[in-house]
């Protein structure tokens, strides 16, 4: 199949987003397409960059300006914001011995790494040493930080035996979400991680004393752990094109690809790499080695990898109506209850799944306050 074909084929926001071009001949009705299927898909804000960067923004019909305009003050405010909070974040948790390392959107965002420009996200991810857990966790309690509402008893036992990160927590003053995280994925997980190796070389941010970031290898690892052991994906396409850029940003460094593959076999995450190498590749021509593939575990077997791309063929799309596919609810399903099993032992995972849905089950529905005159 020719490559013409395959941009054919192709939701009309891939196409802008990997040939951003091809945004200055569109109609308003595609351009109203167009929109609709990047907020769907939380990636409003790095089409603005790309317009902006490529000198298009101005050219663009006045009815877009707008929008575009709009999300590049969203995504940059909020870049200014996340450096007060961590700053704020660094004050607290000073007297912690061990480094805060910040992950993910956070990262990318003050690391000034690809994925960064336009780039949105919900809450701050930090990870800390395992044993720091109970200190940190007292520390922010203390600050002002508190744990989401709706967490009952069970909940909580949930995360902290079971999960890889605390309770979500809130600030009750800023209104800002934190994730604290000891490692990448759960203890309970199939997949048997190296948690320590995270720690072996963080990198300093610049005037943030005690803030670090994972080496470009460890990023990019967590990134493929995140999108290949989750279940729901309403982010999906987005955090691909965070692999893309972080792929092609870090493949141009002397000896980043013999690197990168053997240190997802010592952190042990050979198959979520190269479930990330596979999609992006295939759906993002995505430009790395043809043998690194060969350089990991075997891939999945030949029943598993159809099954798999037919799930991710599926989500991995703007998550907007005109790009869903025959048997899309299918794939979600199927996609959840693998991450399911990856994250638990059978036996814990049916006791989990039985609670949850006798919780649902006995739970009274809320009912509505109704105003009296």
């Amino acid at each position: 199949m020719s490559a013409r074909r395959d941009d054919r084929r192709r939701p009309l926001l891939i196409r802008v987003l990997l040939q951003p071009a091809v945004a200055a001949g569109l109609s308003l009705t595609e351009w109203d397409l167009l929109l609709r299927q990047a907020r769907r898909s939380n990636l409003a804000g790095r089409l603005a960059e790309q317009m902006e960067t490529g000198g298009w923004l101005d050219t663009l019909p006045p009815p877009v300006q707008p929008h575009l305009r709009s999300a590049l003050l969203l995504s940059r405010r909020q870049v200014q914001m996340l450096r007060r909070e961590v700053e704020l974040l660094r004050q607290t948790l000073a007297e912690l011995p061990g480094p805060l390392i910040l992950l993910k959107g956070a990262a990318y965002a003050l690391g000034g790494h690809a994925p960064a420009p336009g780039r949105l996200f919900s809450d701050i991810d930090l990870l800390i040493p395992p044993e720091q857990l109970p200190r940190c966790e007292t520390t922010l309690l203390v600050h002002g930080w508190d744990f989401d509402d709706g967490l009952d008893a069970y909940d909580q036992r949930y995360y902290r035996e079971w999960m890889h990160e605390l309770p979500p927590l809130h600030h009750k003053r800023r209104g800002t979400s934190l994730d604290v995280h000891h490692t990448l994925l759960p203890p309970t997980a199939r997949t048997p991680l190296d948690s320590r190796a995270l720690f072996d070389a963080p990198r300093p941010l610049p005037g943030l004393a005690g803030v670090f970031v994972l080496p470009p290898e460890d990023m990019l690892l967590h990134s493929a752990a995140h999108l290949f052991h989750e279940g729901e994906l309403p982010n999906g396409l987005r955090d691909l094109f965070d692999l893309d850029a972080l792929l092609r940003e870090f493949g141009a460094i002397e000896g980043f690809w013999p690197r990168l593959a053997s240190r997802a076999r010592r952190i042990g995450l050979t198959r979520p790499l190269w479930l990330a190498l596979r999609y992006t590749r295939q759906l993002l021509d995505t430009p790395y080695p043809d043998t690194l593939l060969d350089e990991l575990e075997p891939p999945p077997g030949p029943m598993a990898l159809r099954l798999l791309d037919a799930c991710y063929r599926r989500l991995l799309r703007p998550g907007h109506d005109s790009c869903r596919l025959p048997g899309h609810a299918m794939a979600e399903v199927a996609l959840y209850v693998r991450s399911h099993w990856l994250r638990m032992p059978a036996g814990l995972l049916a006791r989990h799944l039985a609670r949850k849905a006798w919780s649902r089950m006995t739970t009274a529905p809320e009912v509505p306050k109704v105003e009296t005159p």
